[in-house]
């Protein structure tokens, strides 16, 4: 009878233990199983983000005042004075960009003809300082700073415009150019809320400002106002301009407005040629036919004002010509549908080859003639992608030791020039070592590092050594290192670093709070050692 009740016992709590681990599994369910619909959808990976990056005015207290109370009231005095009529639906402007005591008063007559709110304000200028070749540089920055605050930047256009390859960042560019910046206060005083897209543009040939129009072109909606920043002709000794000395301020005039009468025709193609034939020292030609490239009739143009700082002074002995121009229309039927084109960075075999090639052709034909070559000293064919914007260091050795070692970070130039330039600067310019002879050249080895554009990294444990090439930047400050140089000196992350933030001329741990960082790749290819 006990081993029959012990037994009826045993079954009864095995029962109940079932029963309550059925109970927790049936909660466990519940609580971690969501319902169909409560399901969210995976995040997409989101692209990098800087943490809040400021570009402040580098023109505060020399082109304007730097107190904001007297560059404000300087600005209302500017509007104040400008008797313009309205124009409607203005979608972009050609302004000056000198001083305001020379061209602050013709800006404010053509932003006064305005009367509309802009969502983004696209602001193309010439680089004066940084020479650029066959690109548009566009700042990784967050928001630019002038007296009268801060001013943020449409990152998300501009991460657009990055995927093609004629527009690259070169953030020095961006520090000094007078041309973006100079708009800033005077749109601050007129606009509110607006997001910038700041970019200077180098030399170009018709062929990218063509492209980079028709990608512009393909970005910008009727929320959009487009500024090409441009003073006119400069005359005189100072720029290396004086085709005349007779009737000088009306022959000024004779050629702004032949260039003007290109423009009021929306022609960039006859612009472009009207500067060449006659020499027209107008800075900002470039983005003045970038906008043109990006317009079509029935846009209309109108020529609202027209200045020269030799009327203001009264000597036309050096003179700099000002025009305010207005573009009304609409941007909301000029929009192809443009595709990004494919952003690889790899080489084929052939190209380089090529590459190579012209390394060691620029060399010697340099020690020979002691000129820079033209590719077509050099009898090498090259192909579009050879002549992309990419930075490019070159590398010489002698007996498997370096015998010199010169490039660039960032793109200032097509990849083919960077290895000209970069190939003859290694040979003779590299004061570590006496310049190459026409005697050693069989005995060197070339070595080139084709580097892909630098891009911001979210943090600096993101970074990998021996594949990434890291620039930092702090305060001001910047130091870079190449992939290859970590693993060469045996350093982990924070060793490189350390050593990185030492270069720069900071404190040893400075990059661990309010550092930015870009990183690049590098391929790396040359020639079998002799």
């Amino acid at each position: 009878m006990n081993e029959q009740l012990k037994t009826s016992t045993l079954r009864r709590n095995i029962l109940v233990w079932v029963i309550v681990l059925l109970s927790i599994s049936g909660l466990l369910l519940w609580i971690r199983v969501p319902k169909p619909e409560e399901v969210a959808e995976p995040k997409k990976e989101e692209p990098v983000r800087l943490a809040k990056v400021v570009l402040r005015s580098s023109l505060a207290g020399r082109w304007y005042p730097d107190v904001a109370e007297e560059l404000r009231g300087q600005i209302a005095g500017f509007f104040q004075r400008a008797e313009v009529k309205p124009i409607d639906n203005i979608i972009a402007f050609i302004l000056p960009h000198a001083g305001y005591q020379y061209s602050g008063q013709t800006a404010a007559f053509g932003l006064k003809s305005n009367g509309r709110e802009y969502k983004r304000i696209v602001i193309i200028g010439p680089s004066h300082r940084v020479p650029m070749e066959e690109m548009f540089s566009v700042p990784r920055v967050t928001h630019y700073e002038t007296p009268l605050g801060q001013i943020p930047l449409d990152l998300e256009f501009i991460d657009k415009l990055l995927e093609y390859s004629v527009f690259q960042n070169l953030p020095r560019t961006h520090e000094n150019e007078h041309s973006v910046q100079i708009e800033l206060p005077l749109l601050q005083y007129c606009q509110d809320n607006f997001k910038l897209v700041p970019i200077v543009a180098g030399r170009c040939s018709e062929e990218n400002i063509n492209k980079a129009g028709a990608i512009l072109r393909s970005l910008v909606d009727d929320g959009t106002l487009v500024i090409a920043s441009s003073d006119f002709v400069h005359y005189g000794s100072n720029y290396g301009y004086v085709p005349f000395r007779e009737n000088i301020p009306e022959q000024i005039k004779k050629l702004d407005m032949g260039a003007y009468e290109f423009i009021e025709a929306v022609d960039c193609k006859g612009f472009l040629e009207y500067r060449r034939r006659t020499g027209a020292t107008i800075c900002g030609y470039v983005p003045i036919a970038v906008l043109l490239s990006m317009l079509d009739k029935p846009v209309k143009a109108e020529l609202v004002k027209y200045a020269t700082s030799g009327e203001l002074t009264g000597n036309f002995t050096n003179s700099v010509s000002y025009l305010s121009v207005v573009f009304s229309g609409t941007w909301g039927s000029l929009n192809p549908g443009i595709e990004p084109q494919a952003s690889t960075s790899e080489l084929t075999e052939e190209e380089k080859r090529r590459l190579l090639a012209l390394a060691r052709k620029s060399i010697a034909h340099f020690l020979q003639t002691r000129r820079v070559p033209q590719v077509s000293d050099l009898g090498i064919t090259i192909d579009d992608r050879l002549k992309d914007p990419r930075a490019a260091f070159v590398t010489l050795k002698k007996d498997s030791q370096l015998r010199g070692c010169i490039g660039d970070i960032f793109p200032r130039q097509p990849l083919y020039k960077s290895v000209i330039t970069n190939a003859i600067h290694a040979s003779v310019n590299d004061r570590r070592f006496l310049p190459v002879t026409s005697d050693e050249c069989g005995d060197i080895t070339i070595e080139i590092s084709a580097l892909t554009a630098p891009e911001p990294v979210a943090s600096p444990d993101k970074i990998r050594i021996g594949i990434d090439g890291v620039v930092l930047n702090k305060d001001g400050r910047s130091a870079v290192f190449l992939p290859q140089v970590a693993p060469e000196q045996g350093w982990d992350l924070n060793t490189m670093l350390t050593k990185l933030s030492l270069k720069a001329g900071l404190d040893a741990d400075a990059w661990r709070e309010g550092a930015q960082f870009l990183v690049f790749q590098a391929i790396v290819f040359g020639e079998e050692e002799r």
